[in-house]
């Protein structure tokens, strides 16, 4: 599979993914520029985490203009497959492709450590893989989490199995002590309909190299490249 990871001014985590799908997981990447108005022929569009455009009027509210995206809109819509980490979740919330939004977390401070996540969808590719029982362990870090959505909007998220991931305790469990951000339902990350747009607020691919002394990540990235 060939991924393509989106830089925008302001990104930090593009690298730690480009190194992940490419030495880690052996796959074939294209470095792609928000400037850019060609997807190079990629399969699986990637939007890093950082803080793209310094966060500035509101996350992944600027980013959503370049000109990179509309491609990236054109791919999704043809069923080409997307995924958002972080900001990159964000940026596809402001662009549409994803329903709901990041708003500030409920402790209105920025958060960053180990969480716990739970897969919940057995539909999407990227949960496929993995063990429906197992709290996997995910940095995150963010200011903007949140995942708020409308009753009606979160109805139908649920109903067609969009929740790709819950935050949860080391045993599994869903609360809301688990719960860093104070997100609805624990929502960790979601889907489209579809399930060909994929987004997380946990960084996978700060977790997927073993002298990181965790590997949990590497079972998402297993789990797309099999399903996908």
């Amino acid at each position: 599979m060939k991924f393509g990871v989106v830089t925008f001014p302001g990104s930090n985590c593009d690298e730690d993914m480009i190194y992940v799908l490419e030495t880690i997981m052996g796959q074939k990447v294209e470095k792609l520029w928000h400037k850019d108005t060609d997807l190079k022929g990629v399969d699986f569009v990637v939007l890093p985490g950082g803080f793209s455009f310094g966060d500035y009027l509101r996350s992944g509210a600027i980013a959503k203009l370049s000109p990179i995206m509309g491609e990236v809109i054109q791919h999704a819509n043809k069923g080409g497959y997307v995924m958002g980490i972080c900001n990159g979740f964000q940026i596809l919330t402001e662009s549409g492709l994803l329903d709901g939004a990041l708003l500030h977390n409920n402790n209105q401070k920025f958060i960053c450590k180990n969480v716990h996540i739970k897969a919940a969808s057995e539909s999407a590719s990227i949960t496929k893989g993995l063990d429906l029982k197992k709290a996997y362990k995910i940095p995150i870090a963010h200011g903007e989490g949140r995942f708020y959505a409308p009753e009606d909007m979160l109805k139908k998220i649920q109903d067609n199995d969009q929740i790709i991931f819950n935050y949860c305790a080391q045993d599994g469990t869903i609360s809301d002590e688990a719960n860093p951000n104070g997100s609805l339902l624990s929502i960790a990350g979601i889907s489209n309909a579809n399930k060909n747009v994929f987004g997380m607020m946990p960084h996978p691919e700060r977790a997927a190299d073993f002298q990181l002394a965790n590997e949990d990540g590497k079972a998402i990235f297993e789990s797309l490249l099999k399903y996908c």
